[in-house]
This record gives structure tokens, sequence and C-alpha cells, in this order.
């Protein structure tokens, strides 16, 4: 039986130009994500090196390359790729929940934000 743990990076902030409209790209805006990771422990409790384990900084670089790169239309698109960014640089991530925030999402409406998760096995 294999130990797991859960990591989770959460309001990691960026500014990016996601979305369908043509103003969305023009003028960008902050997104905000979640992911919760779960993770076989392998080693690396026992060892306890960073080198066994999900380093948080790695990580967070790349979602953040994701996140600021290409323009995605939809933010659960954006999710998946994260999700499958993570897990292919961890191979020992066997779950990625990524969860995006549009606080600025164009709706005809008041709300704090529109937000989307993903979940991904590995």
């Amino acid at each position: 039986m294999s130990t797991t743990y859960t990591i989770t990076l959460q309001n990691c902030a960026f500014f990016a130009r996601h979305g369908v409209h043509d103003e969305e790209e023009f003028l960008g805006q902050r997104f905000f994500v979640d992911a919760e990771l779960d993770v076989v422990a392998g080693d690396a409790l026992e060892s306890d090196s960073i080198n066994d384990t999900v380093n948080y900084g790695i990580a967070f670089t790349v979602i953040e390359e994701i996140v600021t790169g290409k323009r995605r239309y939809l933010i659960e698109a954006l999710a998946l790729d994260i999700a499958k960014g993570l897990c292919s640089t961890f191979p020992q991530i066997r779950r990625a929940k990524i969860t995006v925030r549009k606080p600025n999402a164009p709706v005809p409406g008041v709300l704090d934000f529109v937000q989307v998760s993903v979940e991904h096995f590995a």
C-alpha cells in the first residue's frame, strides 16, 4: 500500500488575455488559479528531500507559463492545460484538480467571479 499526500497552491494570480471576446484579448485581466495535487509519496516523506516531491516553485512556474502563454477562449481549456502540464512535469502527481477564477467575466450582472474546476487523473 502506498502513501499519498495533497499539495495545494491557492490563489495564484496572473495577468492574461483569455476569453471569447476581442476586448478580453485587448485589455487582459487578472486570473486566479488553485491547484490541488494528489501525490504518490514514494521516498519523499522519508527522505525529507525536495528532489523527491513536487517543488512548489517549479509548479508555480509551470502554472504561470501556461496562464500567461497562448490565449484560450475557455477557462475550462486553460484549467485542463494546467493540469496536464503539472502531471507531465511531475510524474508522481496522480490527480490534479485545477480551479481558474475570472473576476471580470463579461456577464450582464454583478458577481464576484466566474470559476471553473477541472479534475485530471494521470
